[in-house]
C-alpha cells in the first residue's frame, strides 16, 4: 500500500497554541527587515505563514507544503504578498535566492540532515537567514512506543517492514555544520515545552496530529484503528493516569545568518 495523505488540519489545530509558541520563538530570531522574499517550507495550513509575513514586513513569502489537505487550507488565506504551492522539502527548489528561509516543525520528516541544510543554505541570498525548529521528543513514550509497535505484528507486515527513522541530530551538530557551511553567526538551542494537558489520554491526541499520521498513511482504516487502540492502552501503562498530565517536548532552534 502506497502512503497516502493523512494530515487532518482540525486534528492538527487541536492543539493550536501549545504548537504555535515554539514557531514564535523561532520567527523572534530572524532579523524584522522589510521587502525581503521569505519561504516557509512546510507551511501546514499557511496560517503562521501569513503571520510571518507580516512579522517580518516581507515583500513576499511563499508557503510550501507536500499535503494536498493542507493546501487546500492554504487557498482559503488571502494575505498580498503571500503565495502557496505544493512541494517536498527533500526536493523542491526556488526559481531565485531568498532572503529568509524559514521552516517550523517540518524537516523532522526529513532524511539526511547535513545534505539538506546545504541545500537550504544553497536557497540563501548573501547576508541571508536561516531560521529552523524541529522536535526531538523521539525519547519520550509518546514517540517510542509507536516506533516499537510499528515493528510488531502485525503492523510491520502490513506496512512492508517499514521503519521510520529519526534524522534529528543532537544540537552541536547542527551548531558544527553552520559553522561549516560558513555562517557568519548563529543560535542553536534546545527547549523544552511543557504543555499542561487535559489527561494522559490528550497525549494520543496530540501525536495524531502529527507523528501517527506516518503510520496512518501506510495502515487500512481499519489496521490503524487497532494501532491506536492498543498504543493508547500501552501509552496509558507507561505514564499512567494523570488528570492533568504535563508533557515535556524538547525542540530544536535554529537560526544562522550568510556573511553579507
Amino acid at each position: 500500500m502506497s502512503p497516502r495523505d493523512t494530515w487532518n488540519p482540525a486534528q492538527y489545530e487541536r492543539f493550536r497554541a501549545e504548537r504555535e509558541q515554539p514557531f514564535h520563538d523561532l520567527a523572534a530570531l530572524v532579523t524584522k527587515r522589510p521587502a525581503r522574499r521569505v519561504v516557509d517550507l512546510g507551511c501546514g495550513t499557511g496560517v503562521l505563514t501569513a503571520a510571518l509575513h507580516r512579522d517580518l514586513g516581507a515583500a513576499e513569502t511563499v508557503g510550501v507544503d507536500s499535503s494536498d489537505a493542507m493546501l487546500q487550507r492554504c487557498a482559503e488565506i488571502d494575505v498580498p504578498g503571500v503565495r502557496f504551492e505544493r512541494g517536498d522539502i527533500s526536493t523542491w527548489e526556488p526559481d531565485a535566492p531568498f532572503d529568509v528561509v524559514f521552516s517550523n516543525a517540518a524537516v523532522q520528516w526529513v532524511p539526511d540532515h547535513p545534505a539538506l541544510l546545504e541545500r537550504l543554505t544553497s536557497m540563501l541570498a548573501a547576508g541571508g537567514e536561516l531560521a529552523v525548529q524541529m522536535p526531538a521528543n523521539f525519547d519520550h513514550p509518546s514517540h517510542r512506543l509507536a516506533a516499537e509497535m510499528a515493528q510488531g505484528a502485525p503492523f510491520a507486515g502490513a506496512m512492508g517492514g517499514y521503519a521510520r527513522t529519526v534524522p534529528v541530530l543532537a544540537p552541536e551538530a547542527y551548531a558544527t555544520l553552520l559553522h561549516e557551511l560558513g555562517f557568519a553567526s548563529q543560535i542553536v538551542r534546545m527547549q523544552v515545552y511543557g504543555h499542561v494537558l487535559e489527561s494522559t489520554d490528550a497525549v494520543v491526541e496530540w501525536v495524531r496530529g502529527t507523528l501517527l499520521t506516518d503510520y496512518e498513511s501506510r495502515l487500512s482504516e481499519s489496521l490503524y484503528q487497532e494501532f491506536l487502540a492498543e498504543y493508547r492502552q500501552r501509552l496509558h501503562d507507561a505514564l499512567g493516569d494523570h488528570r492533568p498530565y504535563f508533557y515535556p517536548f524538547k525542540r530544536i532552534l535554529i537560526w544562522g545568518r550568510r556573511p553579507g
